[in-house]
């Protein structure tokens, strides 16, 4: 675990991030990088703006989250300018002026308005690589509207995989924040508490509202664990509270955070066996994430190894290998082994060839794998093995020639839980590799 601070872990990232820039712009033919924070988007027929979200190339250089209308102009050469917007404004609260680590490196503009950003950005826009959304074009015929250059895009996405020390740091401090919650929220589920109790307990423990965390919670109770991306939040508990899937994660800096847990209300009952049978499995998984591994072969054989769990529990009768030729195993884990981690939950470039552009395909049969590439160090990633008993992917199973290969007893004393999911965050180093997750988790016992 690293004992550098964040100030000196700053001063390396800035400096790869300027030498990609650099190497992005001389691909693209460009001499400025010009990258807006965003703008607020409001609800149509309405006066009201939805949540704000920074933009992931803006905040990948500054930690600031919170503060749209402004722009970074990053020139090879020269020190990178952060045009800083603190308004003038008695309806909202103004951020405060740029403080911490990394404001020394950069030179700062405040401006009051949006549009005296265009006095300290590069005179000529057709020079300039802008990347953000169209909603943060400047000035009165569209000049510094975002062009997104394709050659520019590709470049810089495909290298934000391989993550600097100071991103891994960061995405740890996420971690731990992301952990409290998942403490807070076993506690207030195991005290009886409905998805919408338990949500709030979370978000109390991570100091984040739904806004601020990276994603929208799932947390299921019971049955609801079988839909992938539940986000209901019943007010009420079930009768009785069986079972406890909880997909939630945190922010920290920009940096993500996903982590999902499954609990049974009975630690010495078959359901609770059932979990740890996959957790098991999990943890072979993560300690598969090594410097060369095609991605695409984790998950392949994450299905191999789900499946000896569903014969191991005589839900179905065949081998695991029968279960994954046939598509069986499909139907019990319907989605991917994961996706990489990073600004964004599921961060960009995952089917990238290289970055020059291209895609790597995936696997036939397995069309929601986000991932594709080969791992190599600095990459994080998410490993998260499932079996669900989905009454939609049952009946259609039902109603297939794999029926045969299937228990129904046995999926129908299972339903009622609903399914179980394990989800790490893993670090991909030059040797083992480094599970942030359970490191967070072990420091917090």
């Amino acid at each position: 675990m690293t004992t550098q601070s964040p100030a000196t872990l700053y001063a390396g990232h800035l400096e790869t991030l300027s030498a990609r820039a650099a190497t992005a712009l001389e691909r693209g033919g460009f001499d400025h990088l010009v990258v807006p924070s965003g703008t607020l988007h409001y609800q149509v027929f309405d006066d009201r703006d939805y949540p704000y979200a920074a933009n992931p190339q803006f905040k990948h250089w500054v930690p600031l989250v919170r503060n749209p209308g402004s722009w970074l102009v990053v020139t090879p050469g020269q020190r990178p300018k952060l045009v800083y917007l603190q308004p003038r404004d008695y309806w909202h609260v103004v951020p405060e002026a740029p403080t911490g680590y990394w404001v020394e490196h950069f030179d700062i503009e405040v401006i009051r308005t949006p549009d005296e950003a265009l006095q300290h950005l590069p005179r000529n826009a057709t020079r300039c690589a802008i990347l953000g959304e169209p909603q943060s074009a400047l000035g009165r015929y569209g000049a510094f509207a975002p062009n997104n250059p394709q050659p520019v895009i590709d470049y810089l996405e495909y290298h934000r995989a391989y993550k600097t020390s100071y991103e891994i740091e960061m995405m740890r401090e996420a971690q731990r924040r992301a952990v409290r919650g998942h403490r807070a929220a076993e506690r207030a589920f195991r005290a009886g508490a409905s998805e919408f109790g338990i949500h709030l307990a979370y978000c109390q423990a991570v100091g984040q509202d739904a806004n601020e965390l990276p994603y929208g919670n799932i947390v299921a109770l019971n049955a609801h664990g079988a839909v992938l991306h539940y986000t209901e939040l019943d007010r009420l508990p079930p009768k009785p509270v069986q079972s406890f899937l909880l997909d939630a994660g945190a922010s920290h800096a920009g940096y993500a955070a996903d982590i999902t847990r499954t609990h049974a209300m009975d630690r010495g009952g078959e359901f609770q066996a059932f979990i740890d049978a996959i957790d098991a499995a999990e943890l072979a998984m993560c300690d598969q994430v090594r410097a060369g591994v095609d991605y695409r072969q984790l998950h392949l054989d994450a299905h191999l190894a789900l499946s000896g769990v569903l014969k191991d529990f005589g839900i179905v009768t065949c081998g695991a290998e029968e279960a994954v030729a046939t598509g069986l195993s499909a139907s019990f884990f319907p989605h991917g082994i994961g996706h990489g981690l990073g600004l964004q939950v599921h961060d960009v470039a995952g089917f990238a060839a290289s970055d020059a552009g291209g895609t790597i395909d995936k696997p036939a049969g397995h069309p929601y794998l986000r991932l594709t590439r080969e791992l190599a160090p600095g990459m994080v990633v998410t490993i998260e093995p499932g079996l669900y008993f989905a009454d939609m992917l049952m009946e259609d199973l039902q109603a297939s020639d794999n029926a045969r290969l299937v228990d129904w007893d046995r999926v129908e004393a299972f339903r009622p839980f609903g399914g179980v999911r394990i989800e790490d965050n893993v670090v991909c180093t030059d040797a083992e590799p480094v599970n942030l997750t359970r490191e967070a988790f072990a420091a917090q016992a």
